[in-house]
């Protein structure tokens, strides 16, 4: 019989036992000690915790450039529970400096389970210097701020869906952000990024996202897109998609307002559909200008197994042709268009558009939408697809398509980068898929011609007109699918426009969809029509498209630009003031400068003034307006 164990540290499993304890508490400590050294920011020292060598991730900026995010060294405001012995004081202190309540500090120091504590994240420099002060005089005992880098979008919401956000370890995490994350992020050895130039322009998106915001106002909609696009390069000028967010502060922000729905999101484009269905059976000359059909308020069809298929149309048009069908978006003429063309042919007309695939216009996460292959067609899809349902299309697929009708048969694929600028000066264009024939210049004129007529009484997109600028445009409606039910839902719908601008050699093509709309109307014709103008009339006078007021004027085309002067910062301070956001840019990205930028357009104030001597840790600041 063995004897019993007895305690006592000369036991082989008692001793096991207290030298894992001891080393439990030695790794412990260790850690404490750690986060005591790297987190506490001594008070006699307030530049300390700057004194990191900090490489520079790359500025994303509008085509004119026009800074839309920038690097920054921000901090994370830190508490060491241990180290604050009135709680209370400290929340009154900080209260003013974060510019929150004592409660709310109080309480969020209440939810950590740990003594070290994250009182705020990604503080900016106006935080941080002013916890500096306070801890200078003694205050914030225990308060300690940990430096990081990060971006700064000065634009705020601006394009936030387009440009995206980044993590704390300032890695892309949305949008351009991280789509080019490789090419911002600083490579081996080199202490900046590159910049990447987009194509859109920071006064037309201001434009757009006005005008969608006022359309879902009005509309009471979920949300609404605008998209204008060039259809001669395939630059997207500007993309809005509201609710939109200030990526200066992802937290406030849902997973909604963080979606580019115009790449990402995919839906039944309803009627606006048909200027591409017709323009397919026109060019397979399944159909002609001069063929007929009779609308006598449905689409009625039976099918070689039996089915009988009917499609209601809006009203009893009669007899119609293709430019009838546009005019007056005729459901039941369309349907029986599409009859004429086998569904084979149909689908492979409808991917040379671009419908089923990804535009690859350079933006993450771009649905391909929804265009089932033939073998998985029923007897109802040629029709139905036709008239603009049992197809999914995302707004960059729609804007896509409609290059083709405004160039004449060329579509042009979108982009939404132009190039790409090393951090030795290299520039390299942006490669998007190369253009290409798609339909014969006859189809898309006789198209354009069509869309025209949807402007005057009679068509559904007389709201639309702008004056003496012809429009080439055509509205759509479109029923939502109840995920409840599997139907058609009776009150959610997506009202659209799409406008082509001159008609007679487009330079411009608007697209706006406005998604569940709850207002007096839901009808494109009604509700989008009007938008549409309205943003068109803004960027005819800004892009200075040729109008009957507004007349071009030849020119020869050579303009001497004075090369713009760079900025020189050395032991002495500048004067800075006057200069603009661009003509800054150089001294941005300058790794041992520290430049801390508010508001946009051109320097009004500037801290330190002019003459001041500058060390290796003075922070400039300056205010633009």
């Amino acid at each position: 019989m063995s004897s019993p164990i007895t305690p006592g540290i000369k036991n082989p499993f008692r001793r096991r036992f207290f030298i894992f304890a001891v080393l439990l508490a030695l790794a412990a400590l260790a850690v404490l000690l750690r986060y005591a050294k790297i987190m506490l920011a001594p008070s006699g020292s307030p530049s300390e915790p700057y004194s990191r060598v900090f490489v520079e991730r790359g500025p994303i900026l509008d085509r004119n450039g026009r800074i839309l995010a920038l690097q920054t060294r921000l901090g994370n405001i830190t508490l060491w529970r241990p180290e604050a012995p009135d709680i209370e004081q400290l929340a009154a202190e900080l209260a003013p400096i974060l510019e929150t309540s004592e409660e709310e500090i109080l309480e969020r120091i209440a939810s950590f389970p740990s003594d070290f504590i994250y009182l705020r994240r990604r503080a900016d420099q106006s935080v941080l210097r002013a916890v500096e002060a306070a801890k200078a005089e003694k205050k914030l005992r225990g308060v300690g701020i940990e430096p990081i880098v990060g971006r700064i979008y000065p634009e705020k919401s601006l394009a936030g869906q387009i440009i995206g956000f980044v993590g704390d370890d300032n890695t892309g995490l949305a949008g351009i952000e991280y789509a080019f994350d490789a090419e911002l992020a600083p490579a081996d050895g080199s202490p900046s990024g590159s910049q990447i130039i987009l194509t859109i322009d920071a006064n037309v998106q201001h434009i757009l996202e006005e005008s969608a915001a006022k359309a879902m106002e009005e509309n009471m909609a979920e949300a609404v897109m605008l998209i204008a696009a060039d259809p001669r390069s395939g630059e997207i000028l500007g993309s809005a998609s509201v609710p939109g967010f200030d990526p200066n502060d992802i937290r406030l922000s849902t997973d909604q307002q963080r979606m580019d729905r115009p790449a990402i999101w995919a839906y039944e484009p309803g009627s606006v559909f048909k200027i591409f269905s017709l323009s397919a059976l026109m060019d397979s000359q399944a159909i002609n200008g001069d063929s007929v059909f009779i609308c006598d308020g449905h689409y009625e069809q039976v099918t070689n197994l039996g089915e009988r298929i009917t499609i209601n149309c809006l009203g009893a048009h009669g007899r119609v042709r293709a430019r009838e069908i546009i005019i007056y978006s005729c459901n039941a003429g369309a349907a029986y268009a599409a009859d004429r063309l086998d569904a084979q042919s149909f689908h492979a007309r409808l991917r040379d558009l671009g419908f089923g695939a990804r535009t690859q216009a350079g933006l993450p996460g771009e649905t391909v939408g929804f265009l089932r292959p033939v073998e998985r067609w029923s007897g109802r899809s040629k029709p139905t697809i036709a008239m603009g349902q049992e197809i999914a299309v995302s707004a960059l697929q729609m804007v896509q398509a409609a290059t083709a009708i405004a160039n004449d048969g060329i579509l042009v694929p979108p982009k939404i980068v132009s190039r790409v600028i090393s951090a030795g000066g290299e520039s390299t264009p942006y490669e998007a898929a190369p253009p290409r024939r798609v339909m014969s210049a006859e189809t898309a004129r006789a198209m354009r011609s069509y869309m025209v007529d949807v402007t005057k009484d009679i068509g559904t997109g007389w709201r639309a007109n702008v004056a003496d600028l012809s429009l080439a445009v055509k509205t759509g409606t479109a029923q939502i699918i109840d995920p409840l039910t599997g139907a058609y839902s009776d009150r959610d719908f997506i009202a659209s426009c799409m406008a082509l601008l001159p008609s007679e050699a487009p330079s411009l093509v608007l697209y706006e969809v406005i998604v569940k709309p709850q207002g007096a109307s839901y009808l494109g014709g009604r509700i989008a029509a009007p938008s549409i103008r309205e943003a068109a009339e803004a960027l005819v006078d800004y892009l200075g498209i040729p109008r009957g007021r507004n007349p071009q004027v030849s020119h020869s085309g050579e303009v001497g630009v004075e090369e713009l002067p760079v900025p020189r910062i050395g032991e002495l301070m500048p004067d800075l003031r006057g200069l603009s956001m661009r003509q800054l840019l150089p001294l941005i990205l300058r790794d041992d400068l520290h430049i801390e930028i508010s508001g946009n357009g051109w320097v009004r104030r500037q801290n330190p003034g002019p003459g001041s001597p500058l060390g290796p840790e003075t922070v400039i600041t300056l205010e633009l307006e």
